[in-house]
């Protein structure tokens, strides 16, 4: 009862709480992206309209006026738009394509394990570094690059999870045994208490 979480987790076992499908993950991301665009065009045309609002200083005819107001409006929702579609559009593949290669990786592999995350960070970033606009030299030079620091950043980042992940489902096999009888809450604290007594 006393032996320690293991490092890797079972690909073969339900899913555990903690672990996250791409579907869902993508679904966020091309929200958040769509967000972060808008909002980051938003803030660029604070410039275009003060420029408007010179134009309608000098402007004494109102149906001047009403035509440089109603274009700059069109165009600045235009520009929102576009920033918001793309934004969700970028962030979007970019999260599928990284829960995508994480989930294959752990079916391939038959365990879910930090190797997992870094595969495909690393091969995520190599990608989209590969398809940046730029000469071919500097293209290559992102890929190398991007491979680097997503390994880089995901190790870590994937280590912290896979703990997370064992912790949430440190009492599932107790208050949930495949096959056995459910047992309630505070059976399985008092398992767990016990588990952790006898070590």
């Amino acid at each position: 009862m006393g032996e320690a979480p293991e490092e890797t987790i079972s690909a073969n076992s339900p899913k555990l709480a903690g672990t996250v499908g791409w579907g869902p993950a993508t679904l966020v991301a091309v929200f958040a992206g769509m967000l972060y665009g808008g909002s980051k065009e938003a803030s660029a045309s604070v410039s275009k309209d003060a420029e408007v609002m010179l134009k309608l200083g000098s402007t004494p005819d109102k149906r001047e006026q009403y035509r440089l107001m109603r274009d700059a409006m069109e165009k600045r929702f235009l520009r929102i738009t576009k920033g918001s579609i793309i934004g969700g559009v970028r962030l979007g593949l970019f999260t599928a394509a990284f829960y995508g290669l994480q989930d294959v990786l752990a079916e391939k592999r038959g365990v879910h394990d930090v190797f997992n995350v870094v595969g495909a960070g690393s091969a995520t970033a190599a990608t989209f570094g590969l398809i940046l606009p730029g000469s071919l030299p500097w293209r290559l030079r992102n890929s190398a690059m991007g491979s680097v620091l997503g390994a880089a950043i995901c190790f870590p980042l994937g280590w912290v999870h896979l703990k997370l992940i064992e912790k949430a489902n440190e009492g599932n096999a107790v208050s949930h045994p495949i096959g056995g009888e459910r047992k309630s809450g505070v059976g399985a604290a008092i398992d767990r208490l016990e588990g952790n007594l006898n070590k």
